[in-house]
């Protein structure tokens, strides 16, 4: 696998991030993990909340190969330098397949013989979804239960799918260690959805989305794979579909 050069350790010199061609706010850089202090930063944070526009601001970083992101620094188990990152011990998400990856978890989660219906079809993009992903963050910086004040944070990451494995980010764990397939999903929900990954906390991941399904036969066929995916947080399937027609946000969290 090819990687790119993580531009992150330049912040450490130049905390305004002038020579990657940006005007960063005060900030930090992030190397805690489980195992101690990594080798290189996995993430530059925000010091202060985020405030409409900001997300939107840090898009052009993606030209220094740093994608944005909102970060929960005041959960119940506090910010990403509590959140035993793991990055060592994520596979590439390109090694995956996506609809391997979900029958896997279908077989696991439902009842023996309940067939898995397999990958639902490309839907039509009704917004760009970089701008959809800027809309739906500046929606949350606002705040909301659970996440009252989010900090923008820049990730080294070739794609926005990428970002939870890139961090080594661990909030699957008891259903999967290996944050990269899930990441794989990810991928094909970004090329069949226009999907970006917008916020992070702990142990779950808010998503834009800019092909929702427009009816409810679309939305059953994709909360299927929701279901696959994060069995913990479906409830009644048929009304979990209903929610998903037009809606810009999916919404994850592991039990």
């Amino acid at each position: 696998m090819a990687t790119l050069p993580n531009p992150l350790p330049k912040l450490a010199a130049d905390p305004s991030g002038g020579s990657l061609g940006l005007e960063l706010p005060v900030g930090r850089l992030i190397d805690a993990t489980a195992e101690g202090t990594a080798d290189e930063p996995l993430l530059w944070c925000a010091a202060g909340p985020a405030e409409p526009g900001d997300y939107d601001t840090l898009r052009s970083a993606r030209a220094a190969g740093l994608l944005p992101l909102l970060i929960d620094v005041n959960g119940d188990q506090g910010g990403p330098e509590r959140w035993e990152l793991r990055p060592d011990e994520m596979s590439y998400p390109g090694d995956h397949d996506a609809d391997e990856v979900l029958e896997e978890f279908w077989a696991e989660y439902t009842a023996e013989g309940d067939e898995w219906p397999g990958l639902a079809e490309p839907l039509a993009l009704v917004a760009d979804p970089d701008e959809r992903a800027a809309e739906v963050a500046d929606s949350l910086t606002g705040g909301r239960p659970g996440f009252e004040a989010p900090h923008v944070a820049l990730v080294p990451a070739r794609r926005s799918a990428d970002v939870p494995a890139a961090i080594g980010w661990r909030g699957p764990v008891n259903q999967e260690n290996d944050t990269a397939r899930l990441c794989a999903v990810l991928r094909s929900w970004e090329d069949r959805f226009g999907i970006r990954v917008v916020a992070l906390g702990f142990d779950w991941l808010t998503l834009s989305v800019a092909a929702p399904p427009a009816d409810l036969e679309e939305a059953e066929e994709v909360a299927a794979e929701h279901f696959a995916f994060c069995p913990d947080d479906i409830g009644d399937p048929q009304a979990y579909a209903r929610e998903l027609i037009d809606r810009p946000t999916w919404h994850f969290w592991w039990d």
